[in-house]
Parts: C-alpha cells; sequence; structure tokens
C-alpha cells in the first residue's frame, strides 16, 4: 500500500492527494471540536488508524421501497466562478479571503470549478446510481446585492443544472439557503437585522417559481443553528462575527426568513413540490446523572437543537432559551407580533443533519459546560473532523424528532465522515473507514424506520472532496477524490460500495 504524502498540502502541483499533517489536523480538529462545543471545552482524542472493516451488526437489512438514495454539496464548496455571469460576492468569498480564517488560506475561487463542469459530475452521480443531488443556489448569482432585480444569467445556470440532472434520472434536491449570504447584505447588518429576513422571502419565492415545476423538493435553510452559532456567535465560519449578543437575532432572522418565505412559495401553484428545512441535530447526553451535568446538558440541546425545532414546530421558544439570551440583549426587541405564527408555518418534510454526539458535562466557566468523549461508539473510533462515530445517536435524533416535534416525513440531508485516503498500486482509493462509518450509519436509520420512523430518504456529505470551509481543502469529506489541479473526479472505494447498496436498496454482509 503506498500511502498518500503527509505534508500538510492543500493543493499538490504534481497532481497527488494531499494528506493533512497530523500539526494540520490538529488543528482543525481542535477548532472544529470547540465549534461543535460552542466555546465549551473537549478532550483531545487521537486520530484512529484506518480499519477498513465495518463494526457491529452486519447482518442483511432492506430499506423500504422508494427510499431515496443520494449525495449532496453546496454553492460555496463546488462551483467555483466566483465572478461568472454577474455573480456578486457573498460572506464566504470575503471570509476566505480574510487572511487566518481558513486553513492554508484557502478560498472557494475555483473549488471544484462544478460551475463549468456539473454535467461531467452527473454523468459519475448516474453511473453510481444515484437518485437524488443535493445542492445550493447562491443567492448572489440570482440577486447580486441579495435584492433587486434577478439576474437572468445567475438563473438560467440553475435551470440547465435542473434539466441536466432530470435528464439523468437524478432527482434534484434543492437547498435554498447553504450560509452564503450575498456581502451586500451583510454590509447592511446580514441575519441580526430583519430586512435580511424579508429579502430571503423574496429570493426564496423567485427560485420557487423558476424551479418548483421540476423540482421535488426544496430546504429553507440550511442548519440555521450552525450559522447563528459559529457565524455570529464565534466568529469561526463566515461573516465571522464574534458577538454572543448576536445570535438571538440571527437565529431569529432566520427562522423568520424561513416562516415568510413558505407562505410566498405556497402562494406559487406548484402542487408537485414539497417545502422543508434542514436542521443539524447533535444527540446530547448529559456525562452523569448529577443535576449539574444534566443542567449542562440541557443548556447545550438548547443551544443547538430545541431553540430551532421548538419554534418551527410548537410555535414557541424554550422559556430557558429566552431567557439565557435575554441576558444577552433583549429578545423582546426583536420578536414582533405574529413573528412566531410565521415561524410555525406548516412544512412538508425535515431534513435532518447528524453526524455526531455530544456527551456534556457541567463546567464553572463559560458557557457552562464542557464536551468529554461519548460513551459509546461503532465503527472507527473517531473521524479526522474529530468528530466520534456514533451511529446509535441517528436513530435516537430521529426518534426524538417523531416523538417530540412532528411526524411529517423525514430525510437525511447529511451524513458522512472524513477520513485519510490511501492509494493501492494499482490506483484504487482505498476508504476503508469511510464504508465502515456509512455502514453503521445506515443501518442506524434503518433501526429508526424500523420503530416506525417515517424516513424517507438518506442524502452522503459529500459526492466529491471540495472546498470544506474553514477546513479549505485539507479535509476529505467525498465519496470520491478531486485533482484540484487538473479537476479530475476519481471514485473512491466507498463509491463503489454505496452504489451497491443503492442497486441492492440495502446492505448485505461483507463479503
Amino acid at each position: 500500500m503506498e500511502t498518500v504524502r503527509d505534508d500538510g498540502a492543500s493543493r499538490a502541483a504534481d497532481g497527488a492527494m494531499p494528506r493533512l499533517s497530523r500539526r494540520g489536523l490538529g488543528t482543525a480538529a481542535g477548532a472544529l471540536a470547540a465549534t461543535l462545543g460552542f466555546g465549551g471545552r473537549i478532550a483531545a482524542a487521537p486520530v484512529a488508524a484506518p480499519s477498513g472493516e465495518p463494526s457491529g451488526p452486519t447482518g442483511s437489512i432492506q430499506f423500504p421501497d422508494g427510499f431515496l438514495w443520494g449525495t449532496s454539496s453546496s454553492a460555496e464548496s463546488v462551483e467555483g466562478a466566483i465572478t461568472a455571469d454577474g455573480r456578486g460576492p457573498s460572506i464566504w468569498d470575503t471570509f476566505s479571503h480574510t487572511p487566518g480564517k481558513t486553513l492554508n488560506g484557502d478560498t472557494g475561487d475555483v473549488a471544484c470549478d462544478e460551475y463549468g463542469r456539473y454535467e461531467q459530475h452527473f454523468d459519475l452521480m448516474a453511473a453510481l446510481g444515484f437518485r437524488a443531488y443535493r445542492f445550493s443556489i447562491s443567492w448572489s448569482r440570482i440577486m447580486p446585492t441579495g435584492t433587486g432585480p434577478i439576474n437572468p444569467a445567475g438563473l438560467d445556470h440553475y435551470q440547465r443544472v435542473v434539466d441536466a440532472l432530470l435528464v439523468r434520472g437524478i432527482s434534484p434536491f434543492i437547498t435554498i439557503y447553504h450560509w452564503d449570504l450575498p456581502q451586500a447584505l451583510q454590509d447592511s447588518g446580514g441575519w441580526t437585522v430583519r430586512d435580511t429576513a424579508e429579502r430571503y422571502a423574496d429570493f426564496a419565492a423567485a427560485v420557487y417559481e423558476a424551479l418548483g415545476d421540476r423540482v421535488p423538493h426544496f430546504v429553507c435553510l440550511n442548519e440555521p443553528n450552525s450559522q447563528a452559532l459559529l457565524g455570529y456567535g464565534t466568529g469561526q465560519i463566515a461573516p465571522g462575527i464574534a458577538d454572543r449578543g448576536a445570535i438571538f437575532p440571527a437565529a431569529h432572522h432566520q427562522l423568520l426568513g424561513q416562516g415568510l418565505a413558505v407562505r410566498a412559495m405556497r402562494a406559487v401553484n406548484h402542487p408537485n413540490a414539497s417545502i422543508g428545512t434542514t436542521i443539524n441535530i447533535i444527540d446530547v447526553i448529559p456525562a452523569s446523572g448529577s443535576s449539574a451535568d444534566t443542567a449542562a446538558a440541557k443548556l447545550f440541546d438548547g443551544m443547538w437543537n430545541r431553540t430551532y425545532l421548538a419554534p418551527i414546530f410548537q410555535g414557541a421558544y424554550p422559556a430557558d432559551f429566552l431567557d439565557y439570551y435575554g441576558k444577552l440583549g433583549d429578545t423582546a426587541k426583536v420578536i414582533e407580533a405574529n413573528d412566531l405564527a410565521t415561524i410555525n408555518s406548516p412544512l412538508d418534510f425535515l431534513g435532518v443533519n447528524y453526524y455526531t454526539t455530544n456527551v456534556v458535562a457541567a463546567d464553572p466557566e463559560p458557557p457552562g459546560y464542557r464536551l468529554v468523549p461519548p460513551v459509546w461508539s461503532s465503527g472507527p473510533d473517531i473521524t479526522a473532523m474529530g468528530w466520534k462515530v456514533a451511529p446509535q445517536g441517528m436513530t435516537s435524533v430521529l426518534r426524538r424528532v417523531r416523538d417530540e416535534y412532528t411526524r411529517i416525513p423525514l430525510y437525511i440531508t447529511e451524513t458522512g465522515a472524513a477520513y485519510h485516503d490511501y492509494v493501492e498500486p494499482s490506483g484504487e482509493i482505498r476508504d476503508g473507514d469511510r464504508i465502515a462509518f456509512l455502514d453503521a450509519y445506515l443501518r442506524a436509520a434503518h433501526d429508526a424506520i424500523a420503530d416506525g420512523v417515517d424516513l424517507r430518504g438518506l442524502i452522503v456529505w459529500c459526492f466529491q472532496d471540495n472546498f470544506a470551509s474553514t477546513n479549505g481543502y485539507s479535509i476529505k469529506f467525498g465519496l470520491a477524490w478531486t485533482d484540484f489541479v487538473s479537476q479530475q473526479v476519481t471514485p473512491k472505494q466507498s463509491a463503489a460500495w454505496f452504489r451497491d447498496v443503492i442497486a441492492r436498496n440495502g446492505l448485505t454482509p461483507p463479503s
């Protein structure tokens, strides 16, 4: 076996696949570990050596007929072409061009060049059997300053993208907003001001009106919790604002924008299009049965999960959340009459992004908790992001959503893992740890279905290695490897494995 270089470079001029160095990996994993903790402390964990074999249950399982198997990306992670055809700058363009914000100073200027190469990428997706592709619309391609008239070139591009997917038998699964706010709107306050919610509704309605006759699924927002907490609270992702007092306004106006958008979209007659949203839901476990650890876990759960699920499905914020953020700013001045009724506008489905479980203990230092390793796991112990592999948490999260919040159909709109990739002398790209991860997580999703959860599909993050926000090009989530010099895309071992899962609509024991 020949391993790839361990020099930490994000791009290799000779076309060799880069591998993140231990120093670079420690920096990235530590940053993201702190990210998930929103400032809370987390114990260091070693990087697991590749094992290549699934662990845990390995019997045959079958998914329901019609189960939707897909893969995914976001505009900022794959499109590149950031000035083409009238596109305006986004907050990710500004953020990634700010020194020190991304690993190695990487930007999404070129990324995977999907803007120009989407047909090649879709040919490969079709060959691998994918039935759906979740991708996002670049707001600043449609409205370069976030408002005003439509940019016809931008909209025409997505018309062609949708048609190219459909002709290949791949269902478009559109995310309307995936963290890439037009910079012009951020210059006016971004998600902390009410006007952005209204401008978002205009943008969403324009996208839906143009594409809803052919697109069956629209996701309003991708992970509003991540953008509010990490983009406005800690500054770890775009737009890079570190102001805890900005978290609640950013959260509320994203949710309000979604509610306004849902109402505007419902006014357009596209009877075959369904409207949903996606929340990154973290499974949270107290480190012990003590009252202090239980309270700390509730605080963390409130920040990441309840604050977003409750207003969307119950029409009210949790009281402890309003109390917590009320100490950082006047929440009453942010919430206006009828806002919560608007946020509570009915959805057709909920997308769940699930990656890991956090075990939470009390901490006397702010914010009042610290993260500790989970008490159980399956498969390789830890991914290249420093995240513990915790498939049972997926089952728990899906059951919780059904039991506490909603019975509408659910989709796993993201799950996946970053690992090192290894090249065999034959040229095969071996990523057995990723296969082990996916095997375990798919079985956990099936457990939820067996328990009566109405799970309709699973979408893997992501199709190919791409620009991974603050981690640049160093972290590899893809089922396919991208040479960022030649833009050659090569399926990994996991892509072939997933092709067989789709063909069987299930899993069989490893041979």
